[in-house]
């Protein structure tokens, strides 16, 4: 990496992982268990008492001692022969010799009776009755780190006698939203282009594991992207832009980037379309993300960079390619990977119809995203997929 200097185009599997390795060092804190469900435990839950921490009944019943019949009191009685009503959950001595639950039992002549139902002997030593420990012991390790933290290991870190967990957060991600010629609304006029990031760039960014503090559109003027660019960067780990990346006089991406003496990791990638996605990090250590401004482009550029970014700031592996059957032939454009919405019809894969960097009607009929390297793919070819995180 260079500072202030551009780096050529890399190979699209290199940017991908490029992406994910520059984000060392994934933050960590502390978060109430409520909040930390779909996070990543960065430090493994521990039982600070043994669960459960003491004797209890599994069953509603009674508690008896000794054989039957059984004469039925109040509290705990321990001589031979008592019994006493217990619900389940309900504290017991640790020398009684189990509980008889409800619907094996009868009163008859006024003593306590096991019923037909009951097995004989019933109830047996220990019998619905939960042990100190049967679950975990006193400092044993009950979720291990690198999870996905699911409502049942919150369950059991609250039984663990914990209030917090110890999480990768998600990292925070700041939007820009460049252009002069968008509009925000209604039907463009000619010279005009219908903003199509606004509404959906926020949350493709939540799907992907962010957390997207702000959204702010920006002119097309240098002094103005350093401007919000720098705003952006004092409160979020991750700064999303779009268009600008290409090198006409209205693009201010790149300027802005030598202004704010930014190390460029990924000047361009080979590929097509979204070749001019770039990702940087400024001094702080924030990043900048630097899409496309035609759409597909945009989103092909963020599943490429952005999505390696937010997985590895977050504690996560990055998304893996999986493998899938073509329909038919596939040609590749020399020196770059294509990548190309595609649906599966009778188990194999073809590329949609539109797949032009500016075209949306695609993408929004696919199944995955088909990744083509240079020299094409044959229908006999098994060829690797990108997932969509929607």
């Amino acid at each position: 990496m260079t500072r202030g200097a551009q780096v050529p185009a890399i190979e699209w599997h290199e940017a991908r992982r490029r992406a994910g390795a520059v984000a060392s060092g994934a933050m960590i804190g502390e978060v109430a268990l409520a909040d930390a469900i779909g996070l990543v435990l960065a430090r493994e839950v521990v039982a600070r008492q043994p669960i459960p921490h003491f004797v209890s009944s599994a069953m509603d019943g009674w508690a008896v001692v000794g054989d039957g019949p059984w004469s039925v009191g109040e509290g705990e009685v321990l001589t031979a022969g008592s019994a006493w009503a217990v619900v389940t959950g309900q504290r017991l001595p640790a020398d009684i010799r189990g509980v008889l639950r409800s619907e094996h039992a009868v009163m008859i002549g006024g003593l306590l009776q096991t019923n037909h139902l009951a097995a004989p002997g019933e109830p047996s030593s220990g019998k619905h009755m939960r042990a100190v420990g049967t679950e975990a012991s006193q400092g044993e390790i009950v979720v291990t780190a690198g999870c996905v933290i699911n409502p049942a290991h919150i369950a059991l870190a609250a039984a663990c006698g914990l209030d917090e967990v110890t999480v990768h957060p998600r990292p925070t991600a700041s939007i820009l939203l460049t252009g002069d010629e968008v509009t925000a609304t209604g039907v463009p006029q000619p010279g005009e282009v219908r903003d199509s990031f606004g509404p959906q760039l926020p949350t493709v960014m939540r799907m992907l594991g962010a957390t997207v503090v702000s959204t702010a559109r920006v002119p097309d003027e240098l002094d103005a992207t350093v401007q919000a660019i720098t705003t952006s960067a004092a409160h979020a780990r991750i700064v999303i832009t779009t268009g600008g990346t290409g090198r006409s006089g209205s693009d201010q991406l790149r300027a802005a980037l030598e202004v704010l003496d930014a190390t460029m990791i990924i000047s361009a990638i080979a590929l097509r379309p979204g070749a001019p996605t770039m990702l940087a990090q400024l001094p702080g250590g924030q990043f900048v993300v630097c899409l496309p401004g035609n759409p597909l482009a945009a989103v092909l550029g963020l599943l490429t960079v952005g999505a390696p970014l937010v997985a590895a700031l977050g504690g996560r592996d990055v998304t893996p390619t999986y493998l899938v059957d073509l329909a038919g032939d596939v040609p590749g454009i020399p020196s770059a990977t294509q990548l190309l919405p595609y649906t599966t019809v009778s188990g194999r894969a073809s590329p949609t119809a539109w797949r032009g960097s500016a075209m949306m009607r695609g993408l929004a009929a696919a199944d995955g995203v088909l990744v083509i390297p240079p020299g094409g793919a044959t229908t006999a070819s098994a060829v690797e997929a990108l997932p969509l995180p929607w």
